[in-house]
């Protein structure tokens, strides 16, 4: 096949992945990485490091807007970006010094691990305000934000602030490791184990987001896993069916557009695993 005719079909592959990925509620990365390192034949590191800067170009889009809004906070983003920048360094360096093989194996188990984690869990709006650890209550961990939805301003409280720094450490790592962006960790994370409102944790997600993948991209791309003929495309292409999902967002049936998500995250995830395991090449 003629090279010119590979970013055009990754383009329109991305686009759909853009319009699936605001859909589904994950981001685009995590769609990214597993189907083209299992259908194009770039090589897993660029794969990696371009899923890096899809993440990013999203969530550097969105973040001003969440944060001018409250739906994100600094004030609780910051100490888990910085511990997940930290560690999101060690994974990009672990995952570039890792055979390929390996790291498509892993890609593979983590994938099929992340279907499980959608099929099983679901969040919660506006979870119970509870009491603060120790730590969140000398960093402040709390606040209140307007939902226009609801119509109020509703009341958070972060908890379990050590377990939540450990999780984020390994997030840090995943991210860096695989390329993912992590935000399909991120809002669980927030969620379900910070007490975090749905609507806050989202929003925090994308822009914690903006801070853990931009120190692995600089990795990938100190080490030349940056390929313009694959980024370029994808890039354009992501933003572009992100901005038509958006739009479709107030229309779509959430729970079909949910179940294709995860349909394809499992086929993905064991073309993943079987090319690493080198069972289907």
């Amino acid at each position: 096949m003629a090279w010119w005719v590979w970013p055009i079909v990754l383009f329109a592959v991305t686009f759909v992945l853009g319009v699936v990925a605001v859909l589904g509620g994950v981001g685009g990365g995590v769609l990214f990485v597993p189907i083209v390192s299992g259908f194009f034949p770039f090589h897993l590191d660029f794969v990696r490091g371009a899923g890096l800067l899809l993440a990013l170009c999203g969530a550097l889009a969105a973040g001003p807007a969440l944060l001018r809004s409250g739906m994100a906070s600094m004030r609780l983003s910051l100490p888990l970006a910085l511990v997940g920048s930290i560690t999101s360094i060690f994974g990009a360096l672990l995952g570039l010094a890792l055979p390929a093989n390996v790291v498509q194996t892993a890609l593979g188990a983590v994938i099929l691990a992340i279907v499980i984690l959608m099929l099983r869990i679901r969040g919660r709006e506006t979870p119970e305000t509870s009491s603060p650890d120790t730590l969140s209550a000398a960093l402040r961990l709390h606040g209140v934000y307007h939902d226009p939805a609801l119509g109020r301003d509703v009341e958070w409280q972060a908890r379990n602030t050590v377990a939540g720094l450990a999780t984020f450490a390994l997030i840090g790592v995943l991210a860096g490791m695989f390329g993912l962006g992590a935000g399909w960790a991120n809002v669980p994370a927030l969620n379900l184990l910070m007490g975090v409102p749905l609507k806050l944790a989202a929003g925090t997600s994308s822009f914690l987001l903006s801070v853990i993948d931009t120190s692995a991209a600089w990795i990938y791309l100190n080490r030349g896993a940056m390929l313009p003929i694959l980024v370029v495309p994808s890039c354009v292409g992501i933003m572009l069916g992100a901005r038509i999902g958006a739009r479709l967002l107030r229309v779509a049936p959430t729970v079909l557009i949910r179940r294709i998500v995860i349909v394809l995250l499992a086929f993905a995830g064991s073309r993943a695993l079987l090319k690493g395991l080198g069972l289907w090449t």
